[in-house]
């Protein structure tokens, strides 16, 4: 009966992702909500199994039906996969730590930076939850204007968190990279994460000037994960960085997280349910 509830969430996460188109119209706000939520919802659901399957073990009844042992041992192992890749993961991170702070660290007006020697124009924010922020030699050589702008943007990436919530958004992803469309929600999600940070970064210093910035970044940029890497010329090549062009241009709105689409991720918590069908 275990494996039936597996089997289940496995055809109702594959076809959500196989039938549901990632979202290329709208406004900024609608396809940020509408690509996470195909981004998170077959995951959390098949997550919620492979819970409620653990809870309920491998002897027992549900619904009158015996439950075995290979349900609960492919559960058991899917589980351990994810947490190797979860370990994996954060070990890749601690170590692209460890060389950011391996750079020489300085107070430029107020902001301890990391100073990467090279003349490539560079600045990110790398780590997790208190990321640490990293421009190149090259950079701190621009006019101050732009480079405000740059650190501007910087700052953006610092206040939504996005190196500590991307860390986990693409823990989900190494775990289902099988499912259809992870790959390109997930680049979809990653353009929509440096909008969010234009759009703020474009409330407190010139939108032109930010783009100017991002154009010079562009074309001498040192290439860096985007995992544990926030930076202004992530994910700026064709199309994408037209559209950041654009937005910056015409002033989008503020792309956020609105408390009602989360209430959609309530379904994918009924597998819980299961467990109380168990005996």
């Amino acid at each position: 009966m275990h494996l039936i509830l597996i089997l289940v969430s496995l055809g109702v996460a594959w076809s959500l992702r196989q039938h549901f188109s990632i979202p290329v119209r709208g406004n900024w706000q609608q396809r940020f909500e509408r690509t996470l939520i195909l981004f998170l919802f077959p995951p959390l659901l098949l997550l919620m199994t492979a819970i409620a399957v653990m809870c309920m073990g491998a002897q027992g009844q549900m619904v009158g039906l015996k439950v075995g042992w290979f349900s609960y041992i492919l559960t058991a192992t899917c589980l351990g996969v994810a947490a190797v890749l979860c370990l994996k993961l954060g070990w890749q991170g601690w170590q692209a730590i460890c060389r950011a702070r391996n750079c020489p660290q300085i107070n430029f007006n107020g902001k301890d930076l990391r100073v990467l020697e090279t003349e490539a124009l560079f600045a990110a924010q790398i780590g997790f939850w208190q990321p640490e922020l990293v421009v190149s030699r090259g950079l701190l050589q621009i006019s101050p204007e732009h480079l405000h702008s740059v650190l501007t943007h910087e700052q953006a990436h610092e206040y939504y968190r996005d190196t500590f919530w991307f860390f986990w958004l693409s823990w989900i992803r190494d775990c289902t990279a099988w499912l259809p469309n992870t790959d390109s929600l997930w680049q979809e999600l990653l353009i929509l994460r440096e909008l969010r940070a234009d759009w703020w970064a474009a409330q407190r210093v010139d939108s032109l000037l930010l783009a100017e910035s991002l154009l010079m970044v562009v074309s001498d940029r040192v290439i860096a994960s985007d995992i544990f890497c926030a930076a202004l010329a992530s994910q700026q090549v064709g199309d994408r960085l037209e559209q950041r062009i654009d937005a910056l241009l015409s002033q989008q709105e503020e792309i956020v997280n609105h408390r009602q689409s989360w209430s959609w991720f309530f379904c994918a918590c009924l597998p819980l349910l299961t467990v109380l069908l168990h005996s």
